[in-house]
């Protein structure tokens, strides 16, 4: 069924969305959220430590080689002069297809914060797509109470001044000054709700929002193509945990012993003093037992993490397929809403042109003048939440189909 028969869609949000000259944009806002971030202040950190892991799996050795250094000598008891002195190096090896599996690890590393990474700002742009509509609904609000409570006025003073004339009883007046009151506590009630509103997306910008109309995102394309979840955020973070969990397996199975050395040593020894000091040179290899019971624990670990990633990813899959599909429908709802809303403010606003006139003429009583307005002032202000949740729907689907603000 099409919503707006005579209006296709990117009219319209040319029309609602459309970004005003100099006007603050929710990509910029995002921008300034994410600098604030604990994680965007330590990324590079954590680049330099994804670096030294490849480095380390990509060295000679598994671990740093070791210096030994040893002595004897008969000073403290016989003292004939009889001393030795050993140095050595021991070198660790690697297990056969050990250092492969640390690459492979230390590669899941780097795949896995640039994911992560990803992932929180996407969900950051979650808080802060909330946060930024509910600030323009309640700006909204606070806009149309500030306008009634001036309507209300100017009809204060018109009744005001007709019941000067005596044209209009003094009771006429009451009423007038009652919407009066009534507007103004509207308006503080609108304007408290608008206060808190730009706090909460302060408190993620460290801005105070800007006083000015604010354009809405882009719609995305109507149907995604089929890789769209391939590259969500989320899913990609989900896939990362689930292959570096592959990873620490195939690592967890090849370290099956600690890593055997190679040790090379040279030995310096006189039997006496002033006797002639003797080389000797050596070579060995420790080569240690199996783990055992620790081997395993460290595998079966491995394998649950992996199994516990992967089976998380399909579920995320599945809750935003769905998550996209609701988005969606939402959207289809705010244009309807819409088309209802703007229908109903002309309506109104025609019905209110209608009443003035006959108000001002003497033909209608101010109670129904006042019920008249009333209902023009709630029709706009259902015109203007439908426009906005219109822009809110369709932020919320790119939100769901993993899209940044842009």
């Amino acid at each position: 069924m099409r919503i707006f028969p005579r209006f296709p869609l990117w009219i319209l949000c040319s029309v609602v969305l459309a970004p005003p000259v100099h006007a603050e944009n929710l990509a910029r806002a995002f921008a300034d959220a994410w600098a604030r971030q604990p994680a965007a202040a330590a990324q590079a950190e954590h680049r330099q430590a994804v670096a030294a892991r490849r480095a380390a799996a990509s060295a000679w050795t598994p671990e740093s080689a070791a210096v030994e250094l040893g002595g004897r000598s008969d000073r403290f008891n016989r003292d004939t002069g009889a001393a030795e002195v050993e140095l050595g190096l021991a070198i660790p090896l690697w297990l056969p297809g050990e250092r492969r599996a640390s690459q492979g690890l230390a590669g899941a590393d780097a795949a896995l914060l640039d994911a992560r990474l990803a992932s929180q700002q996407w969900q950051l742009a979650g808080s802060l797509r909330t946060a930024w509509w509910d600030w323009q609904l309640a700006r909204e609000s606070q806009l149309l109470a500030e306008g009634r409570l001036a309507a209300a006025e100017r009809l204060r003073d018109d009744v005001g001044r007709r019941v000067k004339a005596g044209d209009l009883a003094r009771s006429d007046l009451h009423q007038a000054e009652l919407a009066v009151a009534v507007a103004e506590a509207e308006l503080a009630e609108a304007s408290g709700a608008h206060a808190l509103a730009a706090g909460d997306l302060q408190a993620l910008t460290g801005k105070a929002p800007a006083d000015v109309a604010v354009a809405g995102e882009m719609p995305p394309a109507e149907t995604p193509d089929d890789d769209w979840l391939d590259r969500h955020p989320q899913v990609r973070w989900l896939q990362a945990v689930a292959e570096q969990a592959r990873q620490q397996q195939v690592l967890a199975r090849t370290r099956n012993r600690p890593p055997p050395e190679i040790t090379v040593a040279t030995r310096q020894e006189r039997d006496a003093r002033g006797a002639q000091r003797d080389q000797s040179w050596a070579l060995g290899v420790r080569i240690p037992l199996s783990a055992g019971a620790r081997h395993d624990q460290a595998v079966a670990e491995a394998s649950a993490g992996r199994t516990e990633a992967e089976i998380a990813a399909q579920r995320e899959r599945e809750r935003l397929q769905q998550a996209a599909a609701l988005a969606a429908r939402q959207v289809a709802l705010a244009q309807t809403r819409l088309a209802a809303a703007e229908k109903g403010f002309r309506l109104a606003s025609e019905n209110l042109r209608l009443f003035d006139k006959s108000f001002r003429l003497g033909e209608t009583d101010l109670p129904t003048r006042l019920r008249i307005e009333h209902e023009a002032f709630v029709a706009e202000r259902k015109l203007h939440q439908a426009r906005l949740q219109l822009a809110a729907s369709l932020s919320a689907r790119r939100q769901a189909l993993g899209l940044l603000p842009e």
